[in-house]
C-alpha cells in the first residue's frame, strides 16, 4: 500500500447525538436524462452561464467528472415521474450529448414539493453557483418560517424581493436582491421594525435596493447618535432631494474619513435630513 493512502475512519462522536436517518438509503437507476422533470417552484431557469456550463460539460463529456444528479418519485397529472432536486445542468447536458443514451441517478425519499424543496436547499446550502435567491425561493416553497416572514416584511413595506438578478424592471424602484442584509436585519431588529427600515427606502421609490442602502438607514433610526435627531418621513425627503448624488458624496467622505460606505451613506442623507430641518425653522 502506498504511503500516501489512508482509509477511511470515524472520527470521535463524543458530546454529538448521531441522527437516525429519517428516510430511506437511496436507491441508484439507469435512466433516459430526457424522462427527467424539473420543478420551477424551487429550481432556478437556465441562465446564459448555465447555458455555457452545459456546453462545456457536452463538449468535455467524460465519465470520470460524472456527478449523478439526485432525483425524487413525484406525482404529476396521475402519472409518477422524477424530479431532479440537483444536477439539472448535468442532466440537460447528458440529453444533449448524442452519444449519451442512459445515465446513473440516485433516487432519495422526498415526496411532496416541500420535501423536494429541503432536499435541494440541503444540497446546495454550502455550495457555490447557487444564489441566495435561489436558496431563498427554494425556502419559500419548503415553507420555511423565517423565509415567510422575510417576504411578508417585505411586502408590507412595499418591496418585492426578485427571483432572479436578471428580473430588473425599469429602474428597479421598490425591488431587491439584498436577501442577507434583509435575513441579517428581521434577526437583529425584529420584524416591525425592519419593515419600518424597508419602508423608508420604498417610500423614496429608490431601487434597487441595496445593501448598503439598508444598513444605512439601519443606522439612523436605530443609532443614538441619529435616531433622535430625525423621523423616517425626514430621511424619507432626503433620499429623494439627494438622488443618486449621495453615493458619490458618501464615496468620497468614505475614502476622505476611512469608514465603510454604508455609514458614510447614512452620514450623508442625515446631514441633508438637518439642513432640511434649518430651512423649515427659517421659514416658520
Amino acid at each position: 500500500m502506498q504511503n500516501n493512502v489512508r482509509p477511511i475512519a470515524p472520527v470521535s462522536i463524543a458530546g454529538l447525538n448521531p441522527q437516525i436517518p429519517p428516510t430511506g438509503m437511496p436507491i441508484f437507476e439507469l435512466v433516459n436524462p430526457v424522462d427527467l422533470f424539473v420543478d420551477p417552484a424551487y429550481q432556478r431557469n437556465i441562465s446564459e452561464k448555465g447555458t455555457r456550463q452545459i456546453r462545456r460539460i457536452i463538449e468535455g463529456f467524460d465519465w470520470v467528472k460524472f456527478k449523478a444528479p439526485i432525483c425524487a418519485y413525484a406525482e404529476c397529472d396521475g402519472q409518477t415521474i422524477l424530479k431532479v432536486l440537483d444536477g439539472q445542468h448535468t442532466a440537460i447536458a447528458a440529453a444533449s450529448n448524442p452519444h449519451i443514451e442512459k445515465i446513473p441517478v440516485m433516487i432519495v425519499e422526498a415526496e411532496s414539493t416541500i420535501a423536494q424543496a429541503k432536499a435541494f436547499i440541503g444540497q446546495n446550502t454550502d455550495r457555490l453557483g447557487v444564489t441566495t435567491l435561489q436558496l431563498h425561493q427554494a425556502a419559500l416553497a419548503a415553507a420555511d418560517e423565517d423565509a415567510q416572514t422575510l417576504e411578508l416584511v417585505c411586502t408590507r413595506a412595499g418591496v418585492k424581493v426578485l427571483k432572479t438578478t436578471n428580473a430588473y424592471t425599469g429602474t428597479g424602484s421598490r425591488q431587491t436582491i439584498a436577501i442577507k442584509q434583509i435575513e441579517a436585519l428581521v434577526s437583529r431588529r425584529g420584524p416591525k421594525l425592519a419593515r419600518e427600515i424597508l419602508e423608508v427606502l420604498a417610500s423614496a421609490e429608490r431601487g434597487p435596493l441595496t445593501a448598503p442602502q439598508i444598513k444605512a438607514v439601519e443606522m439612523l433610526l436605530t443609532d443614538e447618535e441619529y435616531c433622535d435627531k430625525i423621523t423616517p418621513e425626514d430621511l424619507t425627503d432626503a433620499i429623494v432631494d439627494l438622488l443618486f448624488t449621495a453615493e458619490d458624496e458618501a464615496k468620497l467622505f468614505a475614502a476622505t474619513h476611512k469608514v465603510p460606505f454604508w455609514r458614510a451613506l447614512g452620514i450623508t442623507w442625515f446631514r441633508k435630513c438637518k439642513k432640511r430641518r434649518a430651512i423649515v425653522k427659517q421659514a416658520a
